[in-house]
């Protein structure tokens, strides 16, 4: 009876469960029936709105299969639901999905590794069909959180561990696919998604044995195509795929949430010490995003650069270098407002540098280790060197518009004495940490105007950046003033000739080193008449200075000639002819007690400097003079010449003879080689003297930048000497002082100095002669006012200038002194 019953009423099924339950066969290893897969399948194309019903009957037979493990059923199950969701892409086809991501889902929840992988496949087949009409009500949260859990299988076979990975990396890349062209689906972008996505793909990426293969640009797999085939098995090249589609679909507004999870995963695995996993990462994400959207992402490493502010310096230097890749990267294209922030914040990160390095040696030097302190100082060295590579590189790669006002921008940061510098409160470091700043930020300059082209120097080299940077060269620091002439050589040098020069050096033929030149423009020559004797007067007190060595007397040289290359007309020779017969007579006078090594080396720089001159205006004379006295010193003074004096082991003389005049440059002899039209020779008998300024008051000798009180400053130094107070009265002093034609002839050929000199000084020079003399005597009366006028006593207190800082010191108010009207 039971049998005759069903056999009647099996007919009176919904025809639809009868072609369902066909496509299943008596034994699941013969897979599905293709003959009644394809009855089904066009039962569900005549009639779609009995889809909903197949999806929920399927899932309701896979959901048993699955419970009874019976995996062939659910193998067959999945297949028909994959050909169904091919097949059918009507209105109708809504409920049915829902049906097929529950199925999908409760694969993914079997612990069968099997049926994970069987449940992504078919979600990936659906990730890829586009659908006619966005979904209002489907959400993935439960896929990528399934599929992130995937990522980080931790099944004891590596092989089984690896399909689990493969399937997971797939499941999430079809998530983005699905979603991230759908706008009702921005929602995966929000924050607790990144946090899963992200750190599953890095995790996989992060176990590659040849990290050489990870940050190379590569081109996303785009649109519904899977990845190669032949690297699906890979999970490392897989996640990068995927890592590099999602990046590439980021929009303006979703790049930080794509790129904090980043940070975050590289500071949770411990991955900036070392950082090649990092600096690979960044690499992937700035060639994947957009162009435009490059400015975000430094934007976040700037920020958390700013989080790891006293975090170890092998960390920070990590950071710096991922942001080194980053902006150099972002140099080729759009960077967008941050430029300035960029170095602003390297800048600050610099001080912070030096504040750990220097700031903590006397409590380093109380610890018990005095090793740990030495390594601390070293890594702090790691994170500084990395920061002025990163100014350098990013300022170098800048269009020349923007390199100029990084140029001032990090100019305006160098500590300079006598200068307000807010950004670098140099007292707390002192000397040495002040030097070092100087310095590093000086060697960022050199990086960043490295291959700087202007036509005009007065655009290059404009006086808010050119006067903070003599300041620097009158400094009592030879490694100072040699960063301040690469500066210039890198500057003034517009058509890279310093290459040619190969040093200091007698060369013997200055045509074959083939120079390129162009006509000196009016701009220039404008330049030259406003600045020139800035430039003359530092290059004349910096090579006299006692702690000069063979390379400030290379850059000096270089200095002079790229001057004579780029910007010397026929007023500018004269005036390079005046300044190194000047340098010549400081030698040989030697007022200033300089040391032989010192004043053998101006010798050579002259020589060296009038043997290119000579030859560079081409003027046979001049050039047989100059030949003249060097072949000469060459036999009788090989001291006074580049090729010898520089060397290790050069004899030096006790004391040069000004009598051989045959040994030196004689301004006579120059002045007829040079008569003619062109030159104003007249000028050359004009001994050039270098104007005192203001700026020598502030700068001179001074690379600290401190305080000193005026009373310290001034009242030591006018005390005469006691001995010299006591001078002997004799009878040849009573004579000297009555006699008094000696002095008259002074005066008179003193006076004759001073009108030849304003009848044939240029302007330039006699205008800066007289600003100084008003300069000096304003900084003399502000002194004297200083220190005589003071402020009246007040029982709160009297302000002193004694050491530097202002000092209060209570008066109390019967010690104060009234005038006798005032008391009653």
């Amino acid at each position: 009876m039971p049998a005759g019953v069903c056999g009647c009423c099996g007919p009176l099924r919904p025809r639809y469960k009868r072609l369902v339950d066909n496509i299943f066969p008596e034994d699941p290893k013969d897979g599905l029936s293709k003959s009644d897969m394809e009855k089904l399948t066009f039962y569900a194309v005549s009639a779609p709105e009995k889809l909903d019903r197949i999806g929920a009957y399927l899932a309701e037979r896979l959901s048993r299969d699955v419970v009874r493990h019976r995996y062939g059923n659910v193998v067959i199950a999945m297949e028909a639901l994959d050909q169904l969701l091919m097949a059918c892409h009507s209105q109708s086809i809504k409920p049915f999905v829902e049906s097929f991501l529950h199925m999908v889902a409760k694969l993914l929840e079997s612990r069968e590794p099997d049926l994970q992988v069987l449940g992504t496949n078919s979600f990936v087949k659906f990730a890829n069909i586009e659908e006619d009409t966005p979904s209002y009500h489907r959400r993935y949260d439960f896929f990528v959180s399934q599929f992130s859990a995937m990522c980080h299988s931790t099944h004891e076979e590596p092989e089984t561990r690896s399909r689990i990975r493969v399937a997971g990396i797939r499941g999430l890349q079809g998530v983005v696919r699905k979603t991230v062209n759908d706008e009702l689906q921005a929602i995966i972008w929000e924050p607790q998604h990144m946090d899963k996505l992200i750190p599953s793909m890095l995790f996989n990426m992060q176990d590659a044995e040849d990290l050489d293969r990870v940050g190379h640009p590569a081109t996303p797999s785009v649109g519904g195509q899977d990845p190669d085939p032949d690297h699906q098995e890979d999970p490392v090249v897989l996640a990068e795929s995927c890592f590099r589609e999602l990046l590439g679909r980021a929009a303006y507004g979703n790049m930080n949430n794509a790129v904090r999870p980043v940070l975050v995963h590289l500071d949770n695995h411990h991955l900036w010490d070392p950082n090649e996993f990092a600096v690979s990462c960044f690499r992937i994400i700035m060639y994947s995003i957009q162009a435009q959207h490059s400015h975000h992402v430094i934007q976040q490493v700037l920020n958390h650069l700013d989080t790891h502010g006293r975090n170890t310096p092998r960390v920070r230097a990590g950071i710096v270098q991922v942001l080194l890749e980053t902006v150099a990267i972002a140099a080729k294209g759009s960077v967008g407002p941050t430029v300035l922030e960029v170095f602003n914040t390297l800048l600050k990160h610099l001080r912070i540098s030096v504040d750990l390095e220097l700031g903590e040696g006397p409590r380093r030097a109380s610890a018990t280790s005095v090793s740990s302190g030495r390594s601390k100082e070293s890594e702090e060295r790691i994170v500084q060197n990395a920061i002025i590579q990163t100014i350098g590189f990013f300022g170098g790669n800048l269009p020349d518009y923007q390199r100029a006002e990084v140029m001032m921008f990090i100019m305006g940061k160098i500590p300079v004495y006598g200068t307000p510098c807010h950004s670098m409160d140099t007292v707390k470091i002192g000397h040495q940490g002040t030097k070092r700043i100087q310095t590093m930020l000086l060697s960022s300059l050199i990086m960043v105007t490295s291959g700087f082209k202007s036509k005009t120097m007065v655009a290059a080299l404009p006086s808010p950046f050119l006067d903070p940077l003599f300041s620097i060269s009158l400094m009592e620091d030879s490694e100072l003033r040699q960063l301040v002439l690469e500066i210039l050589h890198n500057i003034i040098d517009r058509h890279d000739n310093r290459a040619k020069l190969r040093g200091i050096r007698i060369i013997p033929n200055v045509a074959a080193l083939k120079f390129k030149r162009e006509k000196i423009s009016k701009q220039d020559v404008a330049f030259m008449k406003k600045h020139g004797q800035q430039l003359y007067r530092h290059i004349y007190l910096g090579s006299k200075e006692e702690d000069n060595v063979h390379k400030n007397y290379e850059l000096l040289f270089t200095t002079l000639a790229v001057l004579t290359i780029e910007l010397a007309n026929e007023e500018v020779v004269i005036d390079l002819i005046r300044l190194a017969i000047a340098l010549q007579d400081m030698a040989l006078t030697n007022e200033e007690n300089m040391p032989m090594v010192i004043r053998c080396g101006i010798m050579a720089l002259v020589a060296a400097y009038l043997n290119f001159l000579s030859q560079m205006i081409a003027n046979p004379s001049f050039c047989q003079h100059v030949s003249k006295v060097v072949e000469l010193r060459s036999l009788d003074a090989p001291h006074l010449l580049p090729e010898h004096i520089f060397k290790d082991k050069c004899p030096l003389p006790d004391s040069l003879d000004k009598e051989d005049r045959s040994l030196y440059f004689q301004t006579l002899d120059m002045a007829e080689c040079l008569a003619g039209p062109g030159y104003s020779v007249d000028r050359l008998s004009i001994s050039y003297v270098p104007q005192v300024t203001d700026e020598d008051r502030l700068t001179r000798r001074k690379s600290v930048v401190d305080t000193i009180s005026l009373q310290v400053d001034i009242l030591p130094n006018n005390l005469p000497d006691q001995s010299q107070l006591a001078e002997e009265i004799t009878f040849e002093t009573l004579k000297k002082a009555i006699d008094t034609t000696g002095l008259e002839e002074q005066e008179r050929e003193k006076r004759r100095q001073v009108i030849e000199k304003f009848q044939k000084a240029p302007f330039e020079e006699i205008a800066a002669h007289c600003e100084s003399k008003a300069n000096m005597l304003h900084d003399r009366l502000a002194q004297i006012f200083e220190l005589t006028i003071r402020p009246p006593p007040s029982p709160s207190g009297v302000v002193s200038v004694s050491t530097g800082h202002p000092q209060h010191q209570s008066v109390p108010v019967y010690e104060m002194k009234f005038p006798d009207l005032c008391v009653y």
